[in-house]
């Protein structure tokens, strides 16, 4: 009879291809109207097929309260993130650009960071700006940006509210969590919205 220990057994791991469908599990969205900005997210916390949180804090001002972030996928990956790219506003002075295309090069090349499985939005006064691990910084031709896997839901909407209505970004933001809450089951009505 053969033991095995557990630290013999070598299970697969994941090359850390960021293939959209990974971030399945939440919904942050970005509105701009001129010089105001919100950003949005639901609340909900899966693991796998379950839920364990309802009311987690996917976005944040950062940097004095001048920028606002938002994140989709793992949230200890996020949080890390979300650390790294708060320490590259204050080594240029809160430029956001600068920052997210320092943070995007940095994930992509540093060994551990690449593995991890995130998506970001930042926006300032000036700049709406989505953050991938593939060194990807972009920036949306309209003033709306939408990650996660209730993404495509809440930017539908919040493309038909703001070619339809004059409504401020942070309601704009709102009604667009709730259609996409209402549709995605990885997407619920507790949220938080900040605005610049």
């Amino acid at each position: 009879m053969q033991l095995f220990s557990p630290a013999a057994i070598r299970l697969p791991v994941s090359k850390g291809s960021r293939d959209m469908q990974q971030f399945d599990g939440t919904t942050i969205i970005s509105v701009r109207r001129g010089e105001n900005v919100a950003i949005g997210g639901d609340g909900q916390v899966t693991l796998g097929n379950t839920i364990i949180k309802g009311t987690a804090r996917k976005v944040r001002k950062l940097y004095n309260n001048q920028v606002l972030a938002g994140f989709a996928g793992g949230t200890a990956d996020a949080f890390t993130l979300i650390e790294l790219f708060e320490s590259k506003l204050q080594k240029h002075q809160g430029k956001l650009m600068l920052a997210a295309i320092e943070l995007a090069k940095e994930w992509r090349t540093d060994r551990a960071l690449r593995r991890l499985e995130a998506m970001l939005i930042v926006a300032d006064k000036k700049n709406t700006l989505v953050i991938t691990g593939n060194g990807d910084v972009l920036e949306p031709e309209q003033s709306i940006a939408a990650i996660g896997s209730g993404g495509a839901f809440a930017q539908s909407a919040a493309r038909a509210l703001m070619e339809n209505t004059e409504l401020e970004p942070a309601e704009v933001v709102k009604k667009s969590l709730e259609i996409a809450g209402d549709i995605c089951i990885y997407t619920n009505q507790s949220h938080t919205i900040e605005t610049l």
